[in-house]
Formats: C-alpha cells, sequence, structure tokens
C-alpha cells in the first residue's frame, strides 16, 4: 500500500509532501480511535529495550534529526514507534533557511539531496512547545519518547562566537530534552564544517561540558560528525572526546560526496549543492561507525546514522559497533512502518 502512495506523492514538491504527510497523520492521531490504529498497525511496542547514557530507550530505531524540526509531530512519531526523536537543528534565533527549492529526491539511487539550511522556529518557541509536550506526557505508561536536541548556530553568527549560540540553546532546551546533539557537521550553512576542527570543537564542547557539571542532573552531550571526514581528523575527534569525557558521538551527518550515483550527473548537477543521505551514504557511514569504534574499543557510545532501510542495514551498523540507529530517507522510501520492520527483523 505505502508503495502505491509514495509513487502518487513522489509528483509533488518533496518539502510540501512532508507536511502534507505529517499534517495528515496528525489529524488523524488528534483522535483517540486514530491513534489506536496507527499504533496497533505500526508501532512494534516496547521491544528491544536498552538502556544507552543512562536513558531507556523503548528500542534502538530513532528518527534522525531534520525531519521534525520544529517538535511538532512528537505524538505522531511516538505512536509510529521510534525509540527517540532528535528535534532540530535548533537555533537561538528564529531563521527561514535557504531559498526553495531546497529539498529534492534522487529515487535511482533511494536517495535525497538537501540545503534546508537550519530553517526552524527558534529555540524559544520550541522550548515552549516542548514544555507542553513533557506536560502532557505525565502519567503515560506506554513508555516515554526519548527526545533528543540537535542543536547549532544561527547563519548570522560568526565562528568566533559560534560557542555563545550553543551554550544558549543548551541553556534554553536543558529541562526539556533528554541529551543533546552539537550539529558542527551540516554542510548547508557557510563556514560551519569548520568547527570540525579540534581546537574550535574543544571552546564548544568544553564550554557545554562546563556548563552541564553546574546542573543538578547533567544531560548526555554528543557530536554530530560528517562521513566526509579523513581518518586524521576523525582521530583528532576522537582524542578530543576522550580527553573531555563527551558522551557519544552521531555518525553521520549528510555528505557532499556524489561518488557512485546511478541519477545521471547532469540530473545530479542540476540540482546543485546540498547533502547527500540514503542508500548512497550507508557504506562510508558504517565504515566511520567501525572505525570509531575500533579505535576506541567501544569506549565512546555511536549512534549510526546513514543510509538505513532495512533491519540488514540497522543490523550492520549495530555490528559494527554501534548502541542505537537513527532513520531518515529510510523512513521517506520505507514508510510508517519502518520502525516496525526493522525491529522485527533485529
Amino acid at each position: 500500500m505505502y508503495q502505491f502512495i509514495r509513487s502518487v506523492l513522489f509528483n509533488f514538491d518533496p518539502e510540501k509532501v512532508h507536511y502534507f504527510s505529517m499534517n495528515a497523520l496528525k489529524n488523524i492521531c488528534s483522535m483517540g480511535v486514530g491513534r489506536n490504529m496507527v499504533r496497533g498497525i505500526f508501532n512494534p511496542g516496547n521491544k528491544q529495550e536498552r538502556n544507552i547514557f543512562g536513558l531507556q530507550f523503548k528500542n534502538p530505531v530513532g528518527l534522525g534529526a531534520g525531519f521534525d524540526k520544529n517538535a511538532l509531530y512528537l505524538r505522531e512519531l511516538e505512536t509510529l514507534g521510534f525509540g527517540s526523536v532528535e528535534i532540530g537543528t535548533v537555533t537561538p534565533l528564529p531563521q527561514a533557511g535557504n531559498d526553495t527549492p531546497r529539498l529534492f529526491r534522487l529515487p535511482k539511487d533511494k536517495a535525497l539531496i538537501n540545503r534546508m539550511g537550519f530553517n526552524n522556529d527558534g529555540m524559544e518557541v520550541i522550548a515552549e512547545r516542548l514544555k507542553t509536550w513533557r506536560q502532557n506526557q505525565q502519567g503515560n505508561k506506554k513508555g516515554q519518547l526519548i527526545i533528543g536536541g540537535n542543536i547549532g548556530k544561527n547563519k548570522v553568527t560568526p565562528n568566533e562566537d559560534a560557542w555563545l549560540d550553543y551554550e544558549k540553546c543548551f541553556n534554553r532546551l536543558f529541562d526539556y530534552v533528554d541529551y543533546f546533539v552539537v550539529n558542527v557537521s551540516s554542510p548547508n550553512t557557510p563556514g560551519l564544517r569548520e568547527l570540525q576542527e579540534k581546537e574550535s570543537l574543544r571552546k564548544i564542547l568544553v564550554h557545554l561540558q562546563d556548563l552541564n557539571s553546574l546542573k543538578p542532573q547533567q544531560k548526555p552531550i554528543l557530536l554530530k560528525i560528517a562521513p566526509d571526514l579523513t581518518n586524521g581528523q576523525i582521530d583528532d575527534v576522537i582524542s578530543l572526546a576522550l580527553e573531555i569525557n563527551l558522551d557519544g558521538l552521531v555518525a553521520c551527518n549528510t555528505t557532499i560526496s556524489r561518488d557512485g550515483l546511478i541519477t545521471p550527473a547532469p540530473e545530479v548537477n542540476n540540482i546543485g549543492a546540498g547533502g547527500l543521505s540514503g542508500k548512497p551514504e550507508r557504506e562510508r557511514a558504517t565504515a566511520v561507525v567501525k572505525y570509531i569504534c575500533d579505535q576506541t574499543k567501544g569506549r565512546i557510545p555511536v549512534i549510526a546514522s546513514g543510509g538505513i532501510f532495512t533491519a540488514t542495514d540497522a543490523r550492520e551498523k549495530l555490528d559494527a559497533g554501534a548502541v542505537l540507529v537513527q532513520v531518515w530517507t529510510g523512513f521517506i522510501y520505507e514508510g510508517p512502518g519502518i520502525v516496525k520492520n526493522i525491529c522485527a527483523g533485529l
């Protein structure tokens, strides 16, 4: 059924289809009978629970950042069975992001290219939305959805002041998310990836660790890295993560590579800049996860992201050493049953 629905939806603008589909699901889940129907069909239940970072995840399948940027669809995503949802990327000030069109499908490759540019409602609006979600979840007997807060800097903020933007988001969202992910690896904000250099990272991460240490109950802080880093650059990240006792890494963000695509080169070139995600990223993302886990002997927990569509893809990442997995593009291509199918296959 979903394959047919997808074939229809793929005739329309990807970003508009995203909001149309999620708002339709929101309408269904606004009624108890609709929500129970969706849960009965797609939710795998609290299977394969695991405790990571001191947090109890219902299952190892999470939704990566960038899908629910503004924490608008948490109830619906919980109903579909996700063990965790990473909201954001959140910036201190609201921003519109890059000009449209900025999201493109490559169906032959089961891939997407996006250059969204951290479009989001800003930390104040999103924090209030999360506060309301938390209040409504009190007494939930079905198991809490773990919420990650993916945070970044505003486009207008110079890199030398980036640490202040991360501080603002950290403090504003602290009471409402379960863990944080520092995003310095998106290719769609000019100059952002320069912050992956060791000393730039140190300034941001050490400051957040200092802020965290002052809290009565600390929250895990993770770093999301690009798949385009060299082994030497990954070694720098590992060295810093071990030095400052970072809680974990997310590997990987989207790639700027266009190698090995089936889609004709003129069509890809016509799309232009942006981060590529989906099946073409699977192999490189797995290699990065394995490299980190081998180098650290598992001392740094890794959440794996990149090219996960099936249980086999998820198992590949877990066998490489990951403790959890995140889907995004796979959700678009496989549909609302992706969590249940992966959990059943695992």
